[in-house]
């Protein structure tokens, strides 16, 4: 009995041993084999660091008003008559908006034009009465003065008259009437608003630093966030002081706009160019990567393997970043010029990974 347990008793420990043998031993070749594989190449696409031509710029957002611009006003008190024009209306300078009644100012120019006829001809007569010598000097100089005296009043009641026609003061858009016909109004009642839209301005600010290098006559580029309108202009003057409150500087430009596509007030995005350099490295934004630990891009170097074959290798370098520029961003540190720069599949990679470029024909597998 004693016998038969000893040997169940070998043959458990024996069929164990051998368990946790085959175990360890297939845990320690599992292990081997993923130790010397070697992963599959990141396919990526790569672009080459340049030196080339750079037009750096100062980006700011502005606000467009008209280059000519007014609230029109009632110059003399009266009943509106007629409103001449409709909101949106295009008008000249000099055109007719509204007429005030007038009848009362027509019919005294009327008198001091009769006034002024009789003046003339009594000032005729004594001056031919007087040449003949059988009038006096005094009567000449009374006529004289009757004659002026006519044609001053004529002069103030034309005035008068003129400021019962409302015109344009310039040639340019009209806004919406804020008067109604029939209605008394008072010298200085505003009646309608008029901008010349053909010109505008955008005024805008910059820190002094910026400031400094927006001088007049730069081309600046406006786009509008709403009806996606892009117009270009220049740098026509800065404000000789800066704010102390902000400490930005007021900056000007003019921008032509024939066909009316921005309106006063309008928010606007801009861009003044400044001039262009040379022998500037820059890549698209997306490339750079930015963690806590700097901005780096990755860059593919070939590098040979232990069997002497040539390996594409992605390392990740770090950059030193400077200006932007649209969707591109200069690189001042950190590449030099021929660098493979990856710029699509960087998400999968880790510096020292394994690439292929995308395009490349695939490598030929290994021989057993």
């Amino acid at each position: 009995m004693f016998k038969r347990l000893l040997i169940a008793i070998i043959l458990l420990v024996v069929v164990g041993g051998g368990i946790v043998g085959f175990n360890l031993f297939r845990s320690k070749m599992i292990a081997q084999f993923f130790a010397t594989m070697k992963p599959a190449p990141v396919v990526v696409s790569v672009s080459e660091a340049k030196p080339g031509p750079w037009t750096p710029g100062l980006e700011a957002i502005g606000t467009a008003t008209a280059a000519q611009g007014a609230d029109l006003s009632v110059e003399a008190a009266g009943i509106v008559r007629e409103i001449l024009f409709k909101a949106g209306d295009t008008v000249e300078k000099g055109q007719l908006l509204v007429q005030i009644d007038d009848r009362q100012e027509r019919a005294d120019l009327a008198a001091a034009q009769a006034a002024l006829e009789l003046a003339e001809t009594t000032l005729k007569r004594a001056r031919e009465l007087r040449e003949r010598g059988v009038s006096a000097t005094s009567a000449l100089d009374s006529a004289e003065a009757e004659a002026v005296s006519a044609r001053s009043t004529v002069a103030k009641l034309q005035a008068a008259l003129e400021t019962k026609q409302l015109t344009a003061p310039f040639a340019g858009t009209v806004g919406i009437p804020k008067i109604e016909v029939g209605q008394y109004v008072t010298p200085g009642t505003e009646f309608a608003t008029l901008q010349d839209r053909t010109k505008m301005r955008v005024d805008f600010s910059l820190t002094e630093q910026d400031a400094s290098l927006a001088t007049p006559g730069l081309p600046v580029t406006v786009t509008s966030e709403v009806g996606d309108v892009t117009l270009t202009g220049t740098v026509s003057g800065l404000d000789p002081k800066i704010d102390p409150n902000s400490r930005l500087v007021t900056i000007r430009a003019e921008v032509p706009d024939a066909e009316g596509k921005l309106t006063p007030g309008q928010f606007l995005r801009l861009r003044v160019s400044l001039p262009e350099e040379q022998d500037i490295i820059a890549l698209p934004q997306t490339v750079v990567s930015s963690t806590l630990y700097g901005d780096s891009v990755f860059v593919v170097r070939s590098e040979k393997a232990e069997d002497g074959t040539e390996t594409l290798i992605a390392k990740q370098v770090f950059v030193k970043l400077g200006r932007r520029a649209a969707d591109l961003i200069e690189v001042r540190e950190g590449l030099v010029a021929g660098d493979k720069v990856v710029n699509a599949g960087q998400n999968r990679l880790s510096s020292g990974a394994a690439v292929t470029l995308e395009g490349a024909p695939a490598p030929a597998p290994a021989a057993n």
